[in-house]
């Protein structure tokens, strides 16, 4: 069986080197990701993706947390998007067989510079996406300084990866001033993931880009286990609100909020959890779902989750069509992959 992982994360040797190099965050979050050899040491990667043999397995690769516009200044941002950009290329390139694709990163923390390295990225790099996180050092995606971004990713026909960023300085409750018991990634992360949607959806985004595909990690976050609230609940926007006027919204939008919602693309990485997959499956169908592990941040450092995904695919009762399209084809259209 073929499958193309289409979701997961590596440093370069380049950009793994000049963040341990760095002061500050990026140097920390270095420091931590040591503990994990297969994110950063080619090596240990091909070993992991080695027990997976004799299956056809390969990986469309991405950098992991944090965002860069996070590590810096615009300027340190866009450095180490250009040399994690050009790392993941360079990867591509050599390792053709490990490595189908790769997802490029940018310093969202300068929009116009972001634009252009994502311009970069497709007509130079042969990138084939854009990760962007949920939100910018706090500020939502659906500010307009944001959507020639999302713009560019749709002219050029590549998907927006959509992955959670949160930490434990945004409290639980209100009387708190920092998140306890890594709340803020448990629950934080889909509720993190599911806000991004909705304000693409709301603000008008995906109305008027009606050619933008974006997938949203974790099969879709919250998505799916609350398509009543998404549905019927969101039918009615504006009937709990009393100090704001929200009845011009569904108005303005083309189509019931459901529909689009339906719209997003979703990945299997659930951290091996099969009644979650069986319901975003339910939910997104066999033509909108694509294989990704999330690897290496499983308890084994690498290859637990993506042995623990295909065992769930595999024991689920698919025809071979929906299986192929889950498994690789899906992430062979959505990516532009010529393999």
């Amino acid at each position: 069986m073929r499958y193309i992982d289409a979701f997961n994360h590596f440093f370069p040797k380049a950009i793994w080197e000049r963040m341990l190099a760095s002061e500050g965050a990026a140097r920390d979050i270095g420091s931590r990701m040591r503990g994990i050899p297969a994110i950063y040491d080619l090596d240990e990667r091909f070993r992991v993706m080695d027990q997976f043999g004799h299956h056809d397995y390969s990986q469309v690769i991405s950098l992991g947390m944090p965002p860069l516009e996070a590590l810096g200044t615009p300027e340190e941002s866009l450095e180490l998007a250009r040399l994690g950009n050009d790392g993941m290329a360079e990867l591509v390139r050599d390792y053709p067989d490990r490595f189908a694709g790769f997802v490029a990163s940018l310093p969202m923390n300068a929009p116009e510079l972001a634009v252009r390295e994502a311009e970069r990225a497709f007509t130079e790099l042969g990138a084939n996406g854009l990760q962007i996180h949920s939100n910018v050092n706090g500020a939502p995606l659906d500010e307009e300084r944001f959507f020639p971004i999302f713009e560019a990713a749709a002219r050029h026909g590549k998907p927006v990866l959509l992955h959670p960023s949160r930490g434990s300085s945004m409290p639980d409750y209100a009387t708190e001033d920092k998140s306890r018991y890594e709340i803020w990634w448990t629950f934080g992360w889909p509720y993190e993931t599911s806000a991004a949607m909705a304000r693409l959806v709301f603000s008008g985004f995906m109305d008027r880009l009606p050619k933008l595909k974006v997938l949203a990690h974790h099969l879709g976050a919250m998505v799916p286990y609350f398509e009543g609230r998404v549905g019927p609940g969101w039918d009615q926007l504006g009937k709990r609100t009393t100090d704001e006027d929200l009845s011009g919204v569904l108005k303005r939008l083309k189509r019931r909020p459901a529909e689009y919602f339906k719209d997003f693309y979703a990945d299997t990485a659930v951290f091996g959890s099969r009644p979650a997959t069986i319901c975003g499956l339910e939910y997104y169908g066999e033509d909108k779902v694509l294989f990704a592990s999330d690897s290496p941040f499983d308890p084994e450092r690498g290859p637990g989750y993506i042995r623990d995904t295909i065992a769930i695919l595999e024991s689920l009762d698919l025809s071979q069509e929906a299986r192929d399209k889950i498994s690789f084809r899906n992430a062979q259209a959505l990516f532009g992959l010529t393999r």
